[in-house]
């Protein structure tokens, strides 16, 4: 039955590659290149296509601005099946944007550090993947200088998000409170997911009014960092994305230790991972509530809700064993209820936990292998198993779907995957929690 599931999976991913050399993330939802969607997708091509999964890292790197930027979406090409598209984002308002490639003026968690090490472990040609390394990782390099120099503003190791679709979870009840400060007009535009999905688990026509609004006020200031930072109304400090640039600095660090040389950039990565770590720890775990939590920088407080993200330091080694321990506790306590799935994306006990709207309570496949990654790094094992094995359960009962309603009871009346369908990173994770 499993090899029925993995050539599934390997065909989900083969259909949705495209000629230009990348993957879509699902056919008339996602028609573009997605940032981290990319890094995910080439972890499962890495099992069985190693080729295609270097061909997706080096077309999302042929769309790098030259100030060290990767994009969220690429465009590459034309499509009436998406909006926001290119002649919304305008990306060539930024001088450093290349001319070749549309693409948006906002990205997504850097994942491509610990990407590039996964490809290496998995590899069997070392020889070949290493030469491929050597030709990407001052890339990803450059990616990683951008936010240190652009994205912390106060100087402390911690990078900020000017938009809630950089932090990758789109619609989260975190950023609620942020939308209550501000009041963007209506804007007139057609709404393309909700064609091809169920509106009601899809963000509101309002909540796309502040998400357009926030464009707008970057595009006004040619989506220059110095400006954003002083006038977006949303500017974030997100654990998660800070959990995985500090994890891609690491595994950056290691590759550059195996390739040889590279002294001055090992001990930036290395410095900047331990200035970065001390203030993780320091502004955004609250030990009242056991977890790390969103800082929102503009306001000056933390937002107090607990999410899947509030875990993922434990993917970078933040936490010392004791704090591990307590945030092992706090997990268990709040997602950890025997009548859910692992993991919910915003705390069950919520009272804005929707099981079935996007980032708003369901099981998302790659917040459950970050999890599970960080889990095994604790030696937290049995809850690790936990996450994979509900990951494996959830798509071989469902589908390859983008998301996954979290109640059990649900799952034993009816199919709980919901959004796009043949999704490729579910594919992907499938095929790496297998092989892992």
């Amino acid at each position: 039955m499993k090899n029925t599931f993995v050539k599934k999976a390997q065909d989900i991913l083969n259909e949705n590659f495209q000629e230009g050399g990348y993957t879509i993330p699902s056919k008339k939802l996602y028609p573009f290149q997605w940032k981290w969607d990319s890094g995910f997708i080439a972890l499962g091509y890495a099992h069985f296509d190693m080729s295609k999964a270097k061909k997706e890292i080096e077309t999302l790197l042929d769309a790098q601005w030259s100030n060290g930027f990767i994009p969220h979406i690429v465009f590459h090409i034309t499509s009436n099946t998406y909006f926001p598209g290119p002649k919304f984002h305008l990306s060539s308002l930024h001088p450093d944007a290349p001319k070749k490639l549309s693409s948006t003026g906002m990205t997504q968690p850097p994942v491509l550090g610990f990407v590039l090490e996964r490809l290496y472990d998995i590899s069997k040609d070392k020889e070949n993947i290493l030469q491929f390394i050597k030709l990407q990782i001052d890339k990803i390099y450059a990616n990683h200088i951008y936010f240190y120099s652009q994205r912390d503003i106060n100087d402390e190791g911690l990078v900020y998000i000017y938009h809630n679709w950089e932090s990758g979870t789109d619609n989260s009840p975190l950023w609620d409170d942020i939308w209550k400060t501000m009041n963007p007009p209506k804007y007139k535009f057609e709404r393309k997911d909700t064609t091809h999905v169920d509106p009601s688990q899809r963000p509101t026509n309002r909540e796309y009014d502040h998400y357009l609004n926030i464009i707008e006020i970057a595009k006004t200031h040619n989506y220059n960092d110095e400006k954003i930072a002083l006038h977006s109304p949303f500017l974030v400090i997100d654990p998660l994305f800070n959990s995985i640039l500090i994890r891609s600095n690491e595994a950056l660090i290691r590759l550059y230790k195996i390739l040889g040389g590279n002294k001055e950039k090992i001990n930036y990565l290395k410095k900047q991972n331990f200035k970065s770590i001390d203030a993780l720890n320091k502004k955004l775990f609250r030990n009242d509530l056991g977890a790390y939590v969103h800082y929102d920088l503009r306001n000056e407080k933390h937002i107090l809700s607990l999410s899947s993200s509030s875990f993922s330091p434990l993917f970078c080694g933040a936490p010392n064993k004791k704090r591990g321990i307590k945030l092992l506790n706090t997990f268990m306590n709040k997602f950890g209820d025997p009548k859910y799935y692992l993991c919910a994306s915003f705390n069950p006990k919520d009272k804005k936990f929707n099981p079935k709207k996007y980032w708003r309570g369901p099981v998302w496949i790659n917040l459950n292998w970050i999890l599970y990654n960080g889990l095994k790094r604790y030696g937290f094992n049995e809850i690790a198993q936990r996450i994979k094995d509900d990951s494996i359960f959830l798509i071989e009962k469902n589908g390859f779907y983008e998301y996954f309603d979290p109640r059990k009871k649900i799952s034993n009346i009816e199919n709980i995957g919901y959004g796009g369908s043949n999704f490729s990173w579910s594919a992907a994770l499938y095929l790496d929690f297998l092989n892992d």
